[in-house]
C-alpha cells in the first residue's frame, strides 16, 4: 500500500490540490519523508515473508540463514538512513531476537539447518557447533542402536542339521563382533563425511539431495526426514480466506454454500 502512495504520489498530489476542500490533505515533506522510511525498511520484508510462509518447499532449515541475512544487510543499520528508519529497523530486530530466543526453538533450528546440504553449519555460532554435532551423533547412535536391535529380534530361521565348524567359521565370527564393537566410529564417520561435502545450490531441493545420498549417509538421512518439515503457520488458512474472499462479493453475494466451497477449493488445487 505505501508503495502504491509513493509511486502515485505527483497525481495525488494534484488531484487533492486541484480540489479547494481537499487542499489541506495534500501530503507534506514530513508525510512523505515518513512513508519513505516506511517502505525503505519493510518492503524487502515482504518477499522473505511469501518465501517463508512457503507450503511445497522445505522452510524450516532456512530460518537462521534468513535472520542472519536480516541482521547483516536487509534490516541492517545504514550511514544515511533516517532517524525513523533506524528505529523501526531496530525495532523489527529486537523483535526477531525475542521471538526466536528460546533455547529450544535455537537447537531445533540449528539442528535442521545443519541437516539442509545447502547450508549445513554455515550458520550456526561457532560456541554452538560442538554441541550441534553431539546432538547429531546421539541421535545417529540412537538410530544404530534401534536398527540392531530389530535385526536382531527377527524370527530365527529354521533350524539346520549340525555340521563341524571350520577355522573359517571362527574367523568371520571374530570379524563380526569386532565390527559390531565400532558402531561410534561409524556414526562420527558418517558425520564428518557430509560436513566436508561442499555445499549445494541454494536454490536446489535438499529433499531431493537426501533422496540420492541415502545411501551414503543412511543415519543421516533419517534424521533429515524428521527435521526438514515445513513449520505450521496461519498464512494457509488466511489464503484460504482470502480466495474466499475474492469469490463471495456483493455480486455473489446469493452463492449458496456448497457452490462456495466447491469454488474455493478448485481455485486452491487448479
Amino acid at each position: 500500500m505505501v508503495q502504491r502512495v509513493l509511486e502515485q504520489l505527483p497525481a495525488i498530489s494534484h488531484v487533492l490540490s486541484s480540489d479547494r476542500k481537499a487542499r489541506h490533505l495534500v501530503p507534506t515533506w514530513q508525510d512523505v519523508e515518513v512513508l519513505e522510511a516506511l517502505n525503505k525498511t519493510l518492503s524487502p520484508l515482504t518477499d522473505f515473508t511469501d518465501a517463508l510462509s512457503g507450503e511445497q518447499y522445505v522452510s524450516i532449515s532456512s530460518v537462521k540463514p534468513v535472520l542472519h541475512l536480516f541482521e547483516t544487510s536487509v534490516v541492517a543499520v545504514q550511514e544515511d538512513d533516517l532517524d525513523l528508519t533506524r528505529s523501526i529497523k531496530s525495532k523489527v530486530l529486537v523483535y526477531l531476537q525475542e521471538k526466536y530466543s528460546d533455547p529450544n526453538t535455537q537447537e531445533l533450528l540449528d539442528i535442521a539447518t545443519s541437516l539442509d546440504p545447502r547450508f549445513k553449519m554455515d550458520y550456526i555460532h561457532e560456541d554452538k557447533k560442538t554441541t550441534i554435532k553431539a546432538r547429531l551423533t546421539h541421535e545417529m547412535t540412537g538410530i544404530t542402536s534401534v536398527v540392531q536391535s530389530s535385526t536382531s529380534t527377527a524370527s530365527p530361521a529354521a533350524p539346520m542339521k549340525k555340521s563341524r565348524k571350520t577355522l573359517g567359521s571362527f574367523l568371520k565370527a571374530a570379524k563380526g563382533n569386532e565390527a559390531s564393537s565400532q558402531p561410534e566410529q561409524d556414526v562420527v564417520s558418517e558425520l564428518q563425511s557430509y560436513l566436508l561435502l561442499s555445499n549445494i545450490d541454494s536454490e536446489a531441493d535438499p529433499l531431493v539431495w537426501w533422496r540420492e545420498h541415502k545411501g551414503e549417509f543412511p543415519r543421516l538421512s533419517i534424521l533429515a526426514k524428521k527435521y526438514l518439515c515445513i513449520p505450521a503457520t496461519s498464512s494457509p488458512s488466511e489464503r484460504v480466506f482470502s480466495t474466499g474472499g475474492d469469490i463471495v462479493t456483493c455480486l455473489r453475494s446469493s452463492l449458496k454454500p456448497q457452490n462456495v466451497d466447491r469454488l474455493v477449493f478448485l481455485a486452491k488445487n487448479l
